[in-house]
C-alpha cells in the first residue's frame, strides 16, 4: 500500500512538472505576450542606446507588440543592471549591457547583483572609445600628453572606476607616466564637458562627442578599439601605443531562467534589425563595430574578460 502511495505521488509530481514544461513551451511560443523593455543603463543618445533603440523597433514591427526602450542611468550602469536582475524571467526585460557592468562592476562589490544573475542572449558593439581634448590643447597625443602633465595640472573625466575605459586609461597613463592633478566621474561626456573645462581630456565613445569632431573644435589623442576607426585612421589605437589591447562591448541579457525559445526569438530580431541600411549608417559615421556574437560566443568572451577585469582590477587597486 506504500508502495502503491508513493507511485501515486511520483507519478502526481512528473505530471506538474510535465505541466509546468509544457506552459512555459506555451508562454515561449506566444512570445511576446505583453509590452518589453529593453533597460539602457546610461542617458539617451550614444551607441547603445541608438542601436537598442533599432532592435527594439524591429521587435514591435515583427511582433505588433509595443518594445521601447527605457533609459536608467545611476551608479555607472548598476541600477539599470539592478532592474534586469529583479525581473521576472519571461523576456519582459531586457538588458542592454556593457561589459564593465559584468565583471568590474561585480568585482568591486558595487553591484546587488551577480553576473549568473543574467544569461547572455548575444553581443552586438565594439565601442569606439576614444581619449579625446579640445583642439586646441597643446599635444596631440599620449606622449605629448605625458610631456605637458610634467609642469601643467591635467583633469581626466571618465565614467566611474568601476568602468574598462578608466581602468584602461589609468593603466596607460601609468605606461606612459601621463599625471593627472584629478579625475570625476560623469554619466555623459560629452562636447559640453570640454567647453566647459570640466575636465581636460574625456574618456568617452565617439558618438557623444560627433558634433564637435565634425566641427573639429575637438581631437582625438588615441582610440581603444581593435582596429583604426574609419572616421580618424590617423589616430591610433590604444593596443598600438602600450600594447593593451582590451576593448569594450555591450550585449544583450535577460534574468536567468529565460525560456531558451525566448532567448532565440530577442536573438533573432537583434540579429535582423542590426543589418538595416541605418545601422550599416552609423558605423560608417562613427567607426562603431557592430557584429552579432551569439549566445555561446557571449559566454566565452564574459568568461576571458572577467578573467582579465580581475587583473585590471587588482592593478587599480594596488
Amino acid at each position: 500500500m506504500r508502495r502503491f502511495a508513493l507511485s501515486r505521488v511520483l507519478v502526481l509530481v512528473l505530471s506538474v512538472i510535465t505541466f509546468l514544461g509544457a506552459a512555459s513551451a506555451v508562454q515561449a511560443g506566444k512570445y511576446p505576450n505583453r509590452p518589453v523593455k529593453f533597460i539602457v543603463p546610461w542617458p539617451p543618445g550614444d551607441l547603445e542606446d541608438v542601436l537598442t533603440r533599432a532592435i527594439a523597433k524591429e521587435m514591435s514591427e515583427q511582433t505588433g507588440v509595443p518594445a521601447t526602450v527605457v533609459n536608467k542611468p545611476g551608479g555607472g550602469g548598476v541600477l539599470g543592471a539592478t532592474t534586469v536582475a529583479q525581473s521576472r524571467p519571461d523576456g519582459s526585460v531586457i538588458g542592454s549591457f556593457v561589459v564593465d557592468l559584468l565583471t568590474t562592476a561585480v568585482m568591486s562589490g558595487n553591484s546587488p547583483y551577480n553576473v549568473d544573475d543574467f544569461e547572455p542572449v548575444g553581443i552586438f558593439l565594439d565601442y569606439p572609445f576614444v581619449i579625446a581634448a579640445k583642439a586646441d590643447a597643446p599635444y596631440s597625443n599620449l606622449q605629448e600628453l605625458a610631456e605637458y602633465s610634467k609642469s601643467h595640472d591635467v583633469v581626466l573625466g571618465h565614467f566611474g572606476y568601476q568602468a574598462l575605459p578608466t581602468a584602461l586609461t589609468f593603466k596607460a597613463a601609468d605606461q606612459m607616466s601621463i599625471k593627472f592633478a584629478s579625475d570625476a566621474a560623469f554619466d555623459e561626456l560629452n562636447c559640453a564637458t570640454l567647453a566647459n573645462g570640466d575636465a581636460d581630456i574625456i574618456n568617452t565613445t565617439t558618438q557623444q562627442i560627433l558634433p564637435c569632431l565634425e566641427s573639429k573644435d575637438v581631437k582625438l589623442l588615441v582610440s581603444i578599439t581593435r582596429d583604426r576607426l574609419v572616421i580618424a585612421s590617423d589616430v591610433p589605437t590604444l593596443k598600438e601605443v602600450t600594447g593593451i589591447e582590451q576593448t569594450l562591448w555591450n550585449g544583450l541579457f535577460v534574468k536567468k531562467g529565460t525560456d531558451q525559445a525566448i532567448k532565440d526569438k530577442i536573438a533573432a530580431v537583434a540579429h535582423k534589425a542590426l543589418q538595416s541600411d541605418d545601422v550599416r549608417t552609423l558605423q560608417q559615421n562613427t567607426g562603431a563595430g557592430v557584429y552579432w556574437a551569439d549566445a555561446d560566443a557571449a559566454a566565452k568572451t564574459i568568461a576571458a574578460d572577467y578573467s582579465n577585469a580581475e587583473k585590471l582590477l587588482s592593478y587599480m587597486n594596488r
